[in-house]
């Protein structure tokens, strides 16, 4: 099975992350610039708390 990554319509420069649902459930996280390091892998939980927490402006500066 193909994983599609999926990069947000923000991104303007490249300087971004590209998000992909894996069938495992979990949700896999990559930098754009350099799609040949691995990714970081979240539970559905993990990924569910650090939206939340964006949507929250838990990270904002």
């Amino acid at each position: 099975m193909e994983i599609t990554f999926k990069k947000s319509s923000f991104c303007q420069d490249g300087s971004c992350v590209e998000v992909a649902a894996l069938p495992s459930g979990e949700i896999a996280l990559r930098d754009a610039k350099d799609p040949s390091l691995p990714a970081h892998i979240f539970t559905r939980a993990e990924w569910t708390a650090f939206v939340a927490g964006v949507r929250n402006g838990e990270f904002d500066y």
